[in-house]
């Protein structure tokens, strides 16, 4: 029998594109999987949208919070109640490739890695291609993983056989970064990255990535406050941290054409 693979979505006003991210999981080859939506106390139709779809599959399952705690809480709910033996993470405005799952799957169960993730495409807020891949790396070590964010969430997978539950700190933002290090630091292994698009990342306006002032205030708030290292070891990192993501990354940021 095929591994079961727990898909946890925190949800927070996300009326306008989360039946188009269900489906992206009700259209996957691969059939063994549990979704576990947790609303973060959406004041939208959000949640109601989920019920409506429920009794359509029982594999959906649906979690609320009555006060809005943020993505991170949101993401360790869905975590402790996961059964699966595989932990994937679809953020509520992003998308798979319907042979996403079947793909990781595979090389999970090779034993070659407990992580994997893959290359991703850029779409804007009514889902229309931005003509932007960002590839993966065919592997990770925690080493690299510490000087920049290499694995954009919504593709990422991990062995919670091998590895455990994973769960993260409370930080306001880049805590999927922060569940990456740990995961990798837990194992032995380095994660493995699929060269082909596997997932579509929604780019919207206000986005952590459009804005770069944010962008480095979280992002030493990973060192410092979810890592735990003085602040003179995160000064450094951040050094690190911005030649490996104006510089290294960009490479592996391509254009491609219209299909």
């Amino acid at each position: 029998m095929q591994p079961l693979v727990s898909v946890i979505t925190p949800m927070y006003n996300n009326q306008a594109v989360i039946t188009e991210t269900i489906e992206s999981v009700l259209n996957q080859t691969y059939k063994n999987w549990e979704l576990l939506l947790v609303d973060d106390a959406s004041n939208d139709d959000t949640k109601s949208i989920v019920e409506s779809l429920q009794p359509n599959d029982g594999r959906i399952h649906l979690f609320s919070k009555k006060k809005n705690k943020g993505a991170a809480e949101a993401r360790n709910l869905g975590t402790k109640n996961a059964n699966g033996s595989y932990i994937a993470f679809l953020d509520a405005d992003d998308l798979w490739e319907k042979n996403k799952l079947e793909k990781q799957v595979k090389i999970l169960e090779s034993d070659t890695t407990d992580i994997c993730f893959g290359s991703y495409e850029h779409i804007d807020s009514k889902g229309r291609p931005l003509h932007k891949k960002v590839q993966a790396l065919p592997r990770l070590s925690y080493k690299k993983l510490l000087k920049a964010n290499y694995i954009g969430n919504s593709t990422g997978i991990y062995n919670c056989k091998n590895l455990g539950k994973i769960y993260t700190k409370d930080l306001k933002k880049r805590q999927d970064w922060l569940l990456w290090l740990e995961a990798l630091k837990r194992s032995e292994k380095p994660a493995i990255g699929i060269e082909e698009t596997i997932a579509y990342y929604r780019i919207s306006e206000g986005s952590l990535s459009s804005n770069k002032t944010n962008l480095i205030k979280h992002n030493f708030n990973v060192y410092r406050k979810g890592l735990g290292l003085s602040f003179f070891k995160s000064a450094f990192l951040m050094v690190e941290f911005f030649y490996e993501q104006l510089i290294i990354k960009q490479r592996l940021v391509k254009t491609i054409s219209e299909k």
